[in-house]
């Protein structure tokens, strides 16, 4: 069993950016990435909003210069999906498909999974044209015509937020009402450049890597009849799923499954395990955020452990 006293779980900016910190504090953390190393930067085309490139960046090459950082100050990286943790233990004990590992404190950067529709052209055209992000990518098509689907209040956000720079925004909901606060319905139905199509659901994504999305193919739930909406973007808000399955039972959770931490630090439920990025933050999920959060982690269990007379 290989023992350390900081293992992070997760490679997206929080992990990164935790184990950045944590390596500068002569902790020499074990970071263990799982199926999708550099986390969903890694299928982002440019971003424009992290601050210190004001040209942009390619996302893959963000959090290569990330991962290339926290190993130059002597983060130890491996490739491993954890199975099973077991908190209770003391020190943490992780099981994963490759070995088994021990921590004095545990630093969770898992993320979140935004939840697609699962149609042709939507995995081929993400990064070209569809994204589950508006506002990361919202930008990109100024003075265009765009679709979003969804209901929901991050729906209507989203939408709202689009029409800062899209001439046109055809927000598609699968029934005749939407699911958001009042309020936020109103928001919609008061913004001249919204269109709510009812009763619409997107069945496929037309377009390529080489032209970008170039329109949706929708069907009437009603009449069963099928039509082209022509549109230069897809962005797809119809929520995110958290990756806290291998938490379940053991730290404390909102009603969304979201991991939940002591307001103003990345504390837990249990002392010694912290928690950074998108797997506790249901609000903002920007990348940004996520790097702020996992520094918090790295210098809250420097200071656990300190505590400890580790």
């Amino acid at each position: 069993m290989q023992h350390r006293k900081v293992i992070i779980i997760g490679s997206g900016p929080a992990g990164f950016t935790a184990a950045i910190y944590a390596s500068r504090a002569n902790l020499s953390p074990l970071l263990l990435r799982g199926p999708t190393p550099g986390g969903w930067l890694t299928i982002t085309t440019e971003v424009e909003n992290f601050p210190g490139f004001p040209k942009g960046v390619m996302g893959p090459e963000l959090m290569q210069l990330m991962e290339d950082q926290a190993a130059r100050f002597g983060t130890t990286l491996e490739v491993d999906t954890i199975q099973s943790v077991d908190l209770h233990a003391r020190p943490f004990v992780l099981t994963g498909e490759r070995g088994q590992y021990s921590c004095d404190a545990l630093i969770i950067g898992t993320g979140a999974t935004p939840r697609t529709l699962g149609i042709p052209g939507e995995k081929e055209l993400t990064g070209y044209g569809v994204s589950t992000c508006a506002t990361c990518d919202g930008a990109f098509f100024r003075n265009q015509v765009v679709a979003l689907a969804g209901g929901g209040d991050s729906a209507c956000e989203e939408a709202a937020f689009l029409s800062r720079f899209a001439s046109k925004v055809y927000l598609i909901h699968r029934r005749d009402q939407l699911r958001a606060s009042k309020i936020m319905q109103e928001r919609v139905f008061e913004n001249p450049k919204i269109e709510i199509l009812w009763n619409k659901e997107i069945l496929e994504v037309q377009g390529s890597k080489k032209e970008g999305v170039k329109a949706i193919v929708l069907r009437d739930n009603k009449s069963d009849e099928t039509s082209n909406l022509e549109t230069a973007a897809l962005f797809v808000a119809i929520g995110h799923v958290p990756n806290t399955n291998l938490f379940q039972g053991l730290l404390e959770t909102d009603s969304h499954g979201y991991l939940v931490t002591i307001p103003g630090t990345s504390k837990t439920n249990i002392p010694g395990v912290f928690v950074c990025g998108d797997v506790q933050d249901p609000v903002y999920r920007q990348a940004i955020t996520a790097a702020g959060t996992g520094c918090m982690a790295a210098i809250d269990a420097e200071r656990y452990l300190e505590g400890l007379g580790k």
